[in-house]
């Protein structure tokens, strides 16, 4: 896993998830594109990447290690991990989603249950 750190972004090779940096009342705050609304650190925003990186991989599901630096990495980002697991498969899905066009539910047309009369 790497995440490549600039002065201005964080990006990973895994996941396509990143940080930015914005300047806010003349002190360096980092957002997360999982969780835009939060003010972060760059160690909060690094450990965000990382967290995302760990919550990617298959690989590591069994692995204890892993599990451990997922609680670590949400303690320090501040967020419950099953939190972060909601949020980063809820964007997932979104990404999906919109790249097989199939319509957001607030644009699907509804559902009818039971009898309809045929319009003339």
């Amino acid at each position: 896993m790497t995440i490549e750190t600039t002065e201005w972004a964080m990006l990973s090779d895994r996941t396509p998830e990143h940080a930015w940096r914005v300047a806010a009342a003349g002190a360096a705050v980092w957002r997360l594109s999982w969780l835009p609304d939060h003010r972060l650190t760059i160690d909060q925003a690094r450990a965000g990447m990382e967290l995302d990186e760990l919550l990617s991989d298959p690989a590591v599901v069994h692995d204890t290690e892993a599990h451990r630096q997922v609680s670590w990495h949400s303690a320090t980002l501040g967020v419950r991990y099953e939190h972060a697991v909601l949020l980063l498969a809820h964007r997932m899905f979104e990404r999906l989603r919109q790249h097989v066009g199939v319509p957001a539910p607030r644009e699907a047309e509804p559902i009818s249950s039971g009898w309809m009369t045929p319009s003339r």
